[in-house]
């Protein structure tokens, strides 16, 4: 079942950023077009290493401007990248006839970052297909932030829920 008829419209998105592109620019032409519909992860600046229905694996550079007072990036980075890295795989899977809705993130800071940070998130085939036969339903989606000396800065956890869009009502 791994047809483009039964992608939906992120991953078909990303299939042609990838047709269009050569491999040296795919991570460039994804992280455009994912941040262009995701404004704030643009302005952070998280760059997509990798997006595949079955993970992502993203990055977040330790520039002034997510820095917080100690010049390491700030909290409010760190939970951004692991959103981002588990919103956009689970993005990848959620049919088009719902959407992807945060429910609850905790994030614990175990030590401060060094450098810049790297979040991979995952999803097995059994998560992916409970999001794919699922009108609505909630799961938490593995992420692990490391920075760069390898070490893991927090420990996130996030709590994903995809609903039905709402329909458009008829007009009377």
């Amino acid at each position: 079942k791994n047809s483009m008829a039964s992608k939906n419209a992120l991953a078909r998105l990303m299939g042609k950023v990838k047709g269009m592109a050569p491999k040296a620019l795919h991570p460039m032409a994804i992280s455009m077009a994912f941040n262009s519909q995701v404004k704030f992860a643009g302005t952070a600046g998280i760059w997509f290493e990798e997006l595949e229905e079955h993970h992502s694996v993203l990055s977040l550079k330790n520039r002034f401007w997510v820095q917080n007072h100690i010049n390491g990036v700030h909290a409010c980075g760190m939970a951004l990248l692991a959103e981002t890295a588990t919103g956009s795989v689970l993005g990848m899977n959620v049919p088009d006839t719902c959407i992807p809705l945060l429910k609850s993130m905790n994030i614990e800071y175990l030590k401060v970052a060094k450098g810049d940070l790297r979040g991979v998130a995952t999803l097995d085939d059994e998560q992916r297909r409970l999001i794919r036969e699922s009108e609505k339903g909630e799961l938490v989606v593995p992420v692990r932030i490391t920075d760069s000396e390898g070490k893991e800065p927090i420990r996130a956890t996030m709590l994903w829920a995809w609903i039905p869009r709402a329909r458009k009502a008829k007009a009377e």
